[in-house]
């Protein structure tokens, strides 16, 4: 998970701006500027060349991803000093004309030069081809194509850096949910009126090196390609410890609009799982692009009884979106509102109209981030339905979790801090 810094001014330039498409212009570029037919990339693998790059004319006989022999053509001739890095006329190159493709292609005139990685390893060539002999060409034209050929080097060498931390980020998140370390904690949610237990906040920690918050975790996991499987085992794990708490209890699970609109959420109802117990917490700062598409992936799960909350509401422009569009049943104030609400009068104000607009389309306001016993009062009074938070209780290992549910059940239980010496 360690993040490599590169000294090499270039770096932000080739991770930020150079695609397969960039690619592709940078061998236009070459081959217009040499007046060439034809420019390609090979990559050499094993006993094979792969053409990963072409940019010639209409009728072009090679094509994008072509494996050839290594052997064939110019390109390990050119490296084992057989044949001129450059050569204005193929046809004053005995060498050259024994190479079958010089006839059939035909083949002109022709230049390549070597891709060299930073460890000196050698990638492959960066090669140009005309039909026609080009007399003009010179010494010149090959240090504009050593000059390319060492930009496609750095380029190769750090995607392939690159590619080695994705897999180690790959192999680690993998790791984590395939040999149990990733768990879950429980964050009871209040009901202040009531001044008692009302469900839980489902939370992922991972136990394992480098320490890092959740959200980075789920970050990379997404920067992967396993985002999605993450989330899902992450719902499925705390669901999975449903049936040990009591039946009236609802569980808040994180999810992104994408899972959602991936459909993966259908593993919940082919595992049997009560979905009438389920609050699924879109968060606030994922982007969605079609609403319509969320609302009906989500309809079939909310006629099972599954309620929807958003997330952070307050701290963004998209929680708005999000509310508008979705109608969650459930909205959640964002620690930022939440945090010295009884000392600040902006915040008030802002909350106030906040519950006021949630009460007036149906949704109940749980208010995240309670951290002090004059916030929770403050909240109370601006018609707060649930709270959460580090004064209430901090997160609970599973064990403390059931027995603070079912100590909640009881008539005289220990009511809204009554799990606080016991959080995680």
């Amino acid at each position: 998970m360690a993040t490599t810094t590169y000294s090499d001014p270039l770096a932000p330039f080739f991770e930020h701006s150079v695609s397969a498409a960039g690619l592709e212009r940078v061998l236009q570029v070459v081959r217009r500027h040499l007046s060439m037919d034809v420019a390609f990339i090979s990559r050499f693998q094993d006993s094979d060349r792969v053409l990963d790059y072409v940019d010639g004319e209409a009728g072009c006989v090679l094509q994008p991803g072509q494996v050839v022999p290594l052997g064939s053509g110019y390109c390990l001739k050119v490296i084992r000093g057989e044949l001129p890095e450059y050569i204005p006329d193929t046809s004053r190159v005995p060498a050259a004309m024994e190479i079958p493709e010089t006839v059939s292609i035909p083949i002109g005139s022709h230049l390549s030069t070597p891709i060299v990685l930073e460890d000196h390893r050698l990638f492959g060539t960066l090669c140009c081809f005309s039909h026609q002999p080009v007399a003009s060409l010179a010494e010149r034209d090959m240090d504009v194509l050593r000059a390319f050929a060492e930009f496609l080097g750095f380029y190769f060498d750090l995607a392939a850096r690159r590619e080695k931390e994705r897999e180690a980020v790959a192999h680690v998140i993998r790791a984590a949910m395939q040999d149990g370390h990733l768990r879950t904690v429980f964050q009871p949610v209040y009901d202040i009126g009531r001044r008692s237990l009302h469900g839980f906040e489902c939370l992922s920690r991972f136990d394992m090196e480098p320490l890092r918050p959740p959200d980075q975790w789920f970050s990379a996991a997404h920067s992967v390609g396993l985002g999605m499987e993450l989330e899902l085992h992450a719902i499925r794990r705390a669901l999975s410890s449903l049936e040990c708490f009591p039946a009236a209890l609802p569980f808040n699970v994180n999810c992104s609009p994408d899972f959602i609109l991936s459909g993966r959420l259908q593993a919940l109802m082919d595992d049997g799982t009560d979905l009438s117990r389920v609050v699924l917490e879109v968060t606030e700062h994922a982007a969605v692009n079609d609403y319509a598409a969320l609302a009906e992936a989500l309809q079939p799960f909310r006629a099972r009884g599954i309620c929807l909350a958003v997330d952070d509401a307050g701290a963004g422009y998209s929680s708005m979106r999000h509310i508008l569009q979705l109608q969650p049943e459930i909205i959640k104030l964002d620690i930022s509102i939440t945090q010295s609400i009884d000392r600040d009068s902006h915040r008030r104000a802002l909350a106030k109209g906040l519950i006021s607009f949630a009460h007036e389309i149906g949704s109940r306001i749980v208010a995240e981030g309670v951290e002090e016993s004059a916030e929770l009062e403050t909240l109370g009074r601006l018609g707060v339905d649930f709270a959460q938070g580090y004064y209430l209780a901090r997160p609970l290992a599973l064990q403390d979790a059931v027995l603070a549910a079912r100590g909640a059940g009881r008539p005289g239980a220990t009511g809204m801090r009554g799990a606080r010496a016991a959080g995680a």
